[in-house]
């Protein structure tokens, strides 16, 4: 029996669906669109000079992603402050994570020692904020930040609790800078700064209680 394969989408309408689904998360991440404010399907085809069904393929893949919701009517709009999911993900990161630093301590050799400085080094040296990239940290900023809490956990050896890290990592990144920009006076600094150190002087415990206080400033952010 002949089976029906499936016809593939058209190049240029993935490739625009591709570029608009790509607009569409820098400007959510930049703030350009705030919590709860509304996708609007017609609008935004307008504005991307593409059509409707483009518009609709790229708010799908943003829904996948935690970026955006679907209203009952059908329609679109970013997540609000309020949504029980961050502090669902903010709970899942402060059960996992502690446990996957701990092993790292235990686990990590001199070679991952030598990496969470220099990630730590990077950090310092990354400018959070950059004219032009909107009223949220920056692009750059953010990967570095995601390579230094990344390679805290290297130690561990366990490549199925880093895939959940990074899991968990990319579905509470808008919550990361809506809570920075709701409170701009959060020593992040001296926050990460410590987590280096008590990773690096072999204190589990203290690492793991300074990294459950930072986890839980950035959901307590949002719940105020």
């Amino acid at each position: 029996m002949t089976q029906t394969v499936p016809t593939p989408a058209p190049a240029g309408k993935q490739m625009l669906s591709e570029q608009v689904h790509a607009r569409l998360r820098d400007a959510i991440m930049r703030g350009d669109f705030g919590p709860a404010d509304a996708l609007k399907p017609q609008d935004l085809a307008k504005q991307q000079g593409v059509s409707l069904a483009v518009v609709r393929e790229a708010l799908v893949r943003l829904v996948g992603e935690g970026l955006a919701d679907r209203l009952p009517n059908r329609g679109f709009a970013v997540p609000a402050f309020s949504d029980r999911r961050w502090q669902e993900i903010a709970e899942a990161r402060r059960t996992i994570e502690p446990v996957v630093l701990r092993l790292s301590i235990e686990r990590g050799d001199v070679d991952w020692e030598s990496q969470v400085r220099a990630a730590h080094h990077r950090l310092t040296r990354t400018p959070p904020y950059v004219p032009g990239e909107g009223e949220y940290y920056s692009g750059a900023w953010s990967e570095v930040h995601r390579i230094f809490h990344r390679t805290l956990l290297e130690g561990c050896g366990n490549p199925v609790l880093l895939e959940t890290f990074d899991r968990m990592w990319a579905a509470s990144e808008l919550a990361r800078r809506w809570s920075a920009h709701r409170n701009p006076e959060r020593d992040g600094v001296e926050e990460h700064r410590r987590l280096e150190e008590a990773a690096l002087a072999r204190d589990a415990d203290t690492a793991a209680d300074v990294l459950v206080r930072h986890l839980t400033r950035t959901a307590t952010d949002l719940a105020d």
